[in-house]
């Protein structure tokens, strides 16, 4: 596998004299998906990202990918199609991260069960050929077997069905890469500050900062005008943001939604299948998933004034889930179960009808994407979901084709493997979910000291995973590692700071940091670590 250095893409960039094909701002799950179907089709393509790949929603997602039961209670029939079509045509192109699981969905009531199982059926029945399992009734002894933790008091059996698991940071990198093979240049680390239109010549004018440069060398900014035949943007729900970039008198479209999650210890939920929990108060469902030997439960769903980098969940948040869980399992978790605690905030496209109310209910509102154009040309996406980021993707560049902009070319993303590419080895672990890249990790760290050793006795994860983050993934930074190439701050927030150091020490000996540099990162880090950590009034205010 080659080495991938930033600095030589970078270097490559600020070397080019000729017009981009296509610009990309934003590197979540869309805009990756957008790079890698523009260089595919034979674009020139670059993609700028102001802090990591996946550093937003893309990275606190609930780690499915799935169709949709509940937007098919909701009617949105268009969506669930699309969803379960793309969801099967993943499973096909990145098997390593994309698998199925079961859901047992519980039954309380007598007529519950068939109720569900009539709607999962028509669900079996949308996916067709791209099925990822059978949806059966469970009783009550079937059902309690499948999660054994459940409540048995009151539980008349359930519905077994099927829809997909992955592992999204790791995903979203694997979309990287795969655009790097085919000819994109991904950056992370590298801000937009303008955006202009040359009427004379037709072509977008793009001032960019490389921030790397200012947090690790404490320089001035290295700064740069690129230029580009067409401009998108794809940062979620910062959108608003780049869309004033462009013209500062729009009315903004993107209301955030926060969906809050936790982390407990796999004994909560010991079988391999996940529970859906779908009666709450707001009429979202909550899921408790197996993940990495841990169980992720959420999530939430409600507005949010102002969208955040790094959002943290709310107190009244994760009290709500913890609740909830509580009324279903048995044993029961508590706050001090918890290992970690992270939001993420989707980008909803709210009608202008809804766009002032104060509402925080944002159950109801609709998941699909919305495509269009600025005054200056430039083509803005958001809302959408990660099932659908490839859909989202071809859609873009159709049209921006259409708009005239670029050739026709193509899409070829629909069997594009992604990098790293091999046949599904049992459920996602941290050492499977490489794929085919697992072999240069093992090659690599048989050339490193202590290379087996792990960074922490409470995380699964060892050194030689942080050397080839860096050497072959473009990881800068302790929080691009901890966070992202390995999940280690999601599986255990305390234990993931306590290997800060020496994280930083061998990222600093990679990329020949001083000590002033790891000492700053380790700052960095644990104000970011502490944020999810579910943490008392008076520990905080410690």
């Amino acid at each position: 596998m080659r080495r991938v250095v930033r600095s030589s893409l970078l270097k490559s960039v600020t070397e080019r004299s000729d017009p981009w094909d296509v610009i990309v701002i934003g590197g979540g799950a869309t805009g990756l998906g957008i790079a890698l179907d523009s260089a595919s089709r034979g674009y020139s393509t670059i993609l700028l990202e102001k802090s990591d790949f996946t550093k937003g929603t893309s990275s606190r997602s609930t780690k499915l990918v799935h169709g949709g039961v509940r937007y098919l209670r909701q009617g949105q029939i268009s969506l669930v199609f699309e969803a379960l079509r793309e969801r099967g045509i993943l499973r096909s192109n990145a098997p390593h991260l994309v698998r199925p699981l079961s859901f047992v969905l519980p039954a309380y009531r007598w007529w519950e069960k068939w109720f569900y199982l009539i709607g999962l059926k028509i669900y079996d029945l949308m996916a067709r050929h791209l099925s990822f399992g059978v949806s059966e009734l469970l009783s009550q002894s079937a059902a309690h077997h499948r999660a054994e933790s459940l409540m048995p008091k009151g539980l008349r059996g359930g519905v077994l069905y099927y829809d997909g698991q992955m592992d999204d940071a790791r995903l979203g990198l694997a979309l990287a890469k795969t655009s790097i093979e085919q000819g994109a240049y991904p950056l992370n680390y590298v801000q937009v500050t303008g955006i202009n239109l040359d009427k004379e010549s037709g072509l977008h004018e793009v001032k960019i900062q490389d921030l790397i440069n200012e947090d690790e060398h404490r320089e001035s900014l290295v700064e740069q005008t690129l230029y580009g035949r067409s401009v998108i943007n794809a940062t979620g729900v910062f959108v608003d943001d780049v869309r004033e970039l462009e013209d500062a008198q729009v009315n903004r479209v993107v209301r955030p939604s926060q969906g809050a999650h936790l982390v407990l210890p796999k004994r909560f939920l010991p079988g391999e299948s996940a529970i859906i929990f779908p009666q709450t108060s707001d009429g979202r469902v909550l899921f408790a998933i197996p993940w990495y030997e841990r169980v992720i439960v959420g999530t939430t769903d409600q507005f949010v004034d102002q969208a955040e980098l790094e959002p943290r969940p709310l107190e009244e948040e994760l009290v709500s889930i913890l609740d909830h869980l509580c009324e279903y399992l048995d044993p029961q978790p508590t706050r001090d179960d918890v290992l970690s605690v992270f939001a993420g905030l989707r980008p909803l496209v709210v009608p202008q009808a809804e766009a002032g109310t104060k509402s925080d209910r944002s159950a109801s509102v609709s998941r699909e994407h919305s495509v269009f154009f600025g005054r200056g040309g430039v083509c803005h996406v958001t809302g959408g979901k990660w099932t659908t980021y490839r859909k989202m993707a071809e859609d873009v560049l159709e049209s921006v084709i259409k708009r005239g902009a670029i050739p026709h070319k193509p899409c070829v993303t629909q069997s594009l493997k992604l990098v790293g590419w091999r046949e599904a080895e049992g459920n996602i672990t941290t050492e499977n979910v490489y794929g085919s890249e697992r072999d240069t990790l093992e090659s690599m760290s048989s050339e490193l000291a202590d290379s087996e050793v792990l960074i922490h006795p409470r995380l699964p994860y060892i050194k030689a995973e942080v050397v080839y983050a860096i050497r072959y993934e473009l990881a800068m930074t302790v929080d691009d590692v901890l966070a992202r190439r390995t999940r280690a701050l999601l599986l255990d927030a305390r234990a993931a700071i306590e290997c800060a150091p020496e994280v930083a020490a061998i990222i600093a000996q990679e990329l020949g940091r001083d000590q002033d540099w790891v000492k700053h990162q380790v700052e960095i880090f644990t104000a970011i670590a502490h944020r999810y950590l579910w943490e008392r009034k008076e520990e905080a205010d410690a």
